[in-house]
């Protein structure tokens, strides 16, 4: 270890990178097989405060600043040291870059060193490393994203991005998973002269991504955000950085690096895995979903209360009358099928949780919930619960404001959106033991499920709860909320949540849906990019995801996106809240019969690929409106989305 002086660049070199720091700027360039990249001129890595103003301080304000290499058994290294921050007294931090030596990656780490208990005002967000420059206007040049299942957004897209939902968060529909990229040269087709930055978050418990894209380009600035956990920054963020190049400066390329990744990490549990565990996964593969629900009530604190049409707040359709649909769905011919059921306890859909039970008395109580989980199962069905784990009601008999996520502050964030009225936030700590209660309570009458779908767990961020009692950090709540999902698949239950984080993979075995952002959006928005299928590239073969099969207004069929991942089927889906989730009022499918048919052309394939890895993606001679998926087993789809026409041509076993 020794000091630098300050008037020139900071290099180290291992592994095949070489890695340079511009101590007046604070730029930095990572070089790998001739291929360079430097953060963009004029962003400052900064530190942002939660002040009127959002004010941010630059690094290099900082009265206190040194350089050092350092040289050990593992790498090599950069580590610049902070202190004495205007606006930030008691902060001093590290900013360490450094080369891995068995791989030539580059890891990014900012570390606390000194923080004291208050600021005169809270960090909201670390933003290190910069962006890295992406200025050339070229449609070849795209940046890949983790939003829903995923998006490339070439360099000359004509549209700004939009706000990222949860603020481009990962682990959250925002960003299934904690990497991005940059890929230069190879966004449309392979370029064995292409390379690509490829950045995965290795603490994203606390972190996510923002982009400035503006219309039309001609650049395109990807960075990582930190915030603190339970309002202090005291634990080390860590990025990776990965120069690709050749076929893995892709998109396919580097959804495969980062899969290798989890591979390495302990997180791809494939779905013949958990079927070894489950036997009854296997009965997924090939079925089409139905997603219909019972009892409805809205609360008049609700934002959904319709007080011009009273009649609006309450529905109900019996469990007998469910059943019935279930027999007519087999006489037309549908062999496998998987029902999901809102609102099947006394309360109604989303009121009173976690004190749901017993199951609704107007529908036909518990006689009549295991009278229609048996109908399913004698015609060869699977049959399974909403229920909901983190939104705690004001109206559940339990409710106690001892046991609801508590802010550093001593507040209790609370709303009043959901059909239940207002609410808090119970906290996962929590959650596995009214968990373990309601099931229990389920099959002691008699009702066999096949599985249970857990509102909200892996689309929303994690908690934190400051109260003493059952403090949790956010990399807590997710714990906690693995456990729910674990004790449940230990029970013989098969396990679903809303979308699909990364996080929640390995006890996860399928989701309600992982649609690309704009099926999420009404029909004819501007798209934030193109859409690719980043999360089955890495994770197809861990999760079952069922697709919506809607043609939307305009003309759009969404099926060929359905076949292109070799997903399940929608056949009925009936969601709560007209209009949210995707669920558009003009996009229902056109008849029963015509639907049955095409969802059996879709569980044929799923079916076949369930299990299978996905293990290329393509555009068409660079065409993005013409998009080819393979999987594992030799088949592939090819899929003209802007005809609305495909092909699927079956491997060989």
């Amino acid at each position: 270890m020794h000091n630098e002086p300050i008037d020139e660049p900071i290099t180290r070199s291992c592994g095949g990178t070489t890695i340079s720091l511009d101590p007046a700027t604070l730029a930095l360039t990572v070089e790998r097989g001739g291929h360079v990249w430097r953060t963009a001129a004029g962003v400052e890595p900064t530190i942002e405060l939660d002040d009127d103003a959002h004010t941010r301080i630059p690094f290099a304000r900082a009265a206190s600043i040194s350089h050092e290499t350092r040289s050990f058994g593992t790498g090599e290294g950069i580590v610049s040291h902070f202190a004495r921050i205007p606006g930030l007294p008691g902060l001093a931090f590290d900013a360490f870059v450094w080369v891995e030596a068995s791989g030539g990656d580059v890891i990014a780490e900012w570390i606390p060193t000194v923080e004291c208990e208050a600021y005169p005002a809270p960090i909201t967000a670390v933003r290190w490393p910069v962006p890295f420059a992406f200025d050339e206007p070229r449609a070849d040049w795209g940046t890949l994203i983790t939003h829903c299942q995923g998006t490339l957004i070439p360099n000359d897209w004509p549209n700004a991005t939009g706000p990222i939902p949860f603020n481009g968060r990962f682990g959250t529909e925002g960003g299934y998973m904690p990497f991005l990229a940059q890929l230069r040269g190879g966004a449309l087709k392979t370029d064995g002269r292409a390379d690509a930055l490829l950045t995965i978050c290795e603490t994203p418990w606390n972190a996510g991504y923002e982009i400035d894209h503006p219309a039309g380009g001609p650049y395109t600035h990807a960075g990582v955000w930190f915030e603190p956990s339970l309002g202090r920054m005291d634990y080390r963020r860590v990025l990776r950085l990965r120069v690709l190049e050749g076929d893995w400066a892709t998109v396919t390329g580097a959804a495969k690096a980062y899969r290798r990744y989890a591979a390495e990490h302990g997180n791809l549990r494939t779905l013949r895995e958990k079927a070894a565990a489950n036997p009854s996964v296997n009965d997924l593969a090939g079925a089409m979903w139905v997603h219909v629900g019972a009892k409805t009530v809205v609360q008049p604190d609700s934002r959904f209360w319709d007080a011009e049409h009273p009649e609006n707040n309450h529905g109900l359709t019996t469990f007998a009358q469910r059943a019935k649909e279930l027999e007519v769905l087999h006489g037309f011919g549908v062999e496998k099928l998987y029902m999901h059921l809102d609102g099947w306890g006394q309360p109604g859909y989303d009121n009173a949780h976690p004190d749901y039970t017993p199951a609704c008395a107007e529908a036909g109580g518990w006689a009549g919930l295991k009278a229609l989980a048996d109908t399913a199962h004698r015609l060869g069905y699977r049959f399974g619960l909403h229920d909901q784990y983190r939104d705690y009601y004001y109206t559940a008999a339990s409710h106690d404001l001892a046991n609801a996520v508590m802010l550093p502050d001593g507040s209790f964030p609370e709303h009043a959106l959901w059909a239940g009225g207002r609410q808090n936030y119970l906290c996962a700590e929590l959650a596995p033991d009214y968990v373990k209660r309601n099931y229990r309570e389920i099959a002691a009458n008699g009702v066999e499920l096949d599985g249970t779908y857990l509102d909200v767990f892996t689309c929303n961020e994690g908690d934190e709860c400051a109260n003493p009692a059952h403090r949790m950090t956010r990399r807590d709540c997710l714990a906690k909320r693995a456990e729910c999902f674990d004790w449940l698949l230990a029970q013989g239950i098969l396990t679903s949540s809303e979308e699909v984080s990364d996080w929640a993979v390995p006890s996860l075995v399928f989701c309600h849906y992982a649609p690309y952002d704009f099926q999420m959006r009404r029909p004819g928005e501007p798209r934030d990019g193109v859409p690719v299928p980043l999360q089955n590239l890495v994770y197809h073969d861990c999760v079952i995801e069922p697709w919506m099969m809607d043609r939307v207004e305009g003309g759009e069929d969404y099926m060929p996106y359905a076949l292109l991942n070799g997903g399940a089927p929608y056949l009925i889906r009936d969601a709560a809240y007209a209009g949210f989730d995707g669920d558009i009022d003009d996009a229902k499918v056109a008849e029963l019969r015509e639907s049955i048919e095409r969802c059996r052309e879709v569980a044929r394939l799923h079916e076949r690929v369930a299990m299978e890895e996905m293990t290329g993606f393509a555009f068409v001679d660079g065409d993005p409106n013409v998009q080819r998926t393979e999987f594992a087993d030799g088949t592939a789809v090819t899929a003209d989305l802007a005809d609305g026409t495909w092909r699927v041509d079956y491997g060989k076993r």
